[in-house]
């Protein structure tokens, strides 16, 4: 039995101004922020060369961490859900 995509993953959701400035301020699902941030991530080295665990923050991504200089995986997608309507 196929199992259906889960619609609240789908819902697009909106970022707030702190987060707009990694994703983008249109309204795009949860799966799609997931991406960009990762992808911001990628582009500007910010995640830990000895734990890969461990994202460091610059300073637009400290302003979606709450201030946190570091967070891990788990933690970011909490602090990243924060900043979407």
């Amino acid at each position: 039995m196929a199992r259906k995509p889960n619609a609240a993953f789908m819902k697009p959701m909106q970022p707030d101004a702190v987060l707009a400035e990694i994703v983008g301020e249109k309204a795009i699902p949860r799966t799609e922020v997931t991406k960009k941030v990762w992808a911001y991530i990628k582009k500007n080295g910010l995640q830990d060369k000895k734990n890969k665990r461990m994202i460091n923050a610059d300073d637009k991504m400290k302003a979606v961490f709450g201030g946190k200089s570091s967070v891990n995986m788990f933690e970011m997608t909490k602090l990243v859900n924060k900043h979407l309507k």
